[in-house]
């Protein structure tokens, strides 16, 4: 069985190793990073902090020939691919030459658990491989089931073996609100998703029990072993435990989340405001924001002319071509309407305002893999 793990560079992956290597030493787990060749640079120190404190090498992972190829990385090497076409939320394929299909060429067919870092805090599922020899586990969510398997274990087909089993870790004085539970149908308003999270209620570690049964009858990975240690674990981390076990451990939380304060001239009056990176990734990655683009522009100029340098034949980053967005009356405009933003969340938020601005942020597109 391979036990693997992500790290993108973003902090809910580091963090993920971290508090994995701390609570279950005994598992083996291989560390990878799948390397464009055109990440951050506080990436790559990241990644050298995390195999100093887990003291172990993390893996790169990549996906073309090396001796054969007429370019230095990954990325350069697929664009000539892809006849200089640049990816886009749809036409996403750097995720998957240079993500998804590296990671899937080093499990091969062996029986693999993957362990990703979605938040407990967060609405999203993340990526799932459709192979049928690699299961996904979410360590920082209540419910560590990937979506595949949820839909399984509590199909209509499979009520009454659920039953069965569930009643077997069942308190007697829970009997009828969970036989209630159980058999009610799925629907549009009770979806086998709003049904975990009602038996989880009644315990993590039983309902995690029930499901490590069933799949015992399956062709899934963890059904394979006859324990799985994760099966215990009732923790549902949220973006400030993340923060604190990055902290803790010395790691610290990757420079491009830390805030940087701005100021703009307008109408005679000083306005401010902060500006940082809200995900890992590719330094000109498509789905960053206007006011991210700006940041890289004033904290990596060179960086910047790289990525306006790949807009040429009518393909560009997005909407707005960079030569547009990094005239100076345009970087005003951003910053402007950025500090709208931030006063907005203020007003509607309160003291929370930043981690809600945050959490918007995060999560305003899909992972790029992990």
């Amino acid at each position: 069985m391979k036990h693997l793990l992500g790290i993108s560079g973003g902090k809910d992956s580091a963090a993920l190793a971290i508090y994995m290597a701390r609570n279950y030493p005994n598992l083996d787990i291989e560390y990878y990073t799948c390397d464009t060749g055109k990440e951050l640079q506080e990436t790559y120190d990241l990644i050298e902090r995390l195999e100093s404190v887990l003291g172990k090498r993390i893996s790169r992972y990549d996906n073309y020939d090396h001796e054969q190829s007429t370019e230095s990385n990954p990325f350069d090497h697929f664009l000539n691919a892809y006849g200089h076409y640049l990816p886009s939320a749809t036409a996403r394929w750097c995720t998957k030459k240079m993500k998804l299909e590296p990671f899937e060429k080093h499990v091969s067919d062996e029986p693999t658990i993957s362990y990703v870092g979605i938040r407990g805090d967060e609405n999203r599922e993340g990526y799932i491989s459709k192979r049928q020899n690699i299961q996904t586990i979410f360590p920082f969510r209540r419910n560590i089931w990937s979506g595949d398997v949820i839909d399984l274990v509590l199909s209509d087909n499979n009520r009454s073996k659920f039953l069965e089993v569930y009643m077997k870790y069942c308190a007697s004085e829970e009997e009828v609100i969970c036989v209630q539970v159980i058999n009610e149908p799925i629907s549009l308003t009770n979806t086998t998703r709003q049904k975990a999270d009602r038996l989880l209620d009644f315990g993590v570690f039983r309902f995690n029990r029930v499901v490590h049964e069933l799949l015992r009858e399956t062709d899934y990975p963890i059904g394979r072993l006859d324990d799985f240690p994760l099966i215990a674990n009732e923790d549902n981390l949220g973006i400030h435990d993340i923060y604190n076990i990055l902290n803790d451990s010395g790691v610290g939380i990757p420079a491009y989340y830390l805030p940087i304060e701005f100021e703009v001239e307008h109408e005679g009056e000083i306005r401010k405001g902060q500006y940082s990176r809200s995900r890992s990734g590719c330094f000109f990655c498509f789905y960053q924001q206007k006011i991210e683009w700006v940041w890289l522009l004033e904290q990596h100029p060179k960086l910047f002319a790289e990525a306006m340098n790949y807009e040429k034949d009518g393909f560009t980053w997005s909407e707005e071509p960079l030569v547009d967005l990094c005239v100076p009356e345009r970087v005003k405009q951003i910053k402007l309407d950025y500090i709208r933003k931030q006063e907005s969340a203020r007003n509607k938020f309160g003291t929370n305002w930043k981690d809600e601005l945050l959490k918007q942020e995060g999560l305003s597109c899909p992972s790029c893999f992990i």
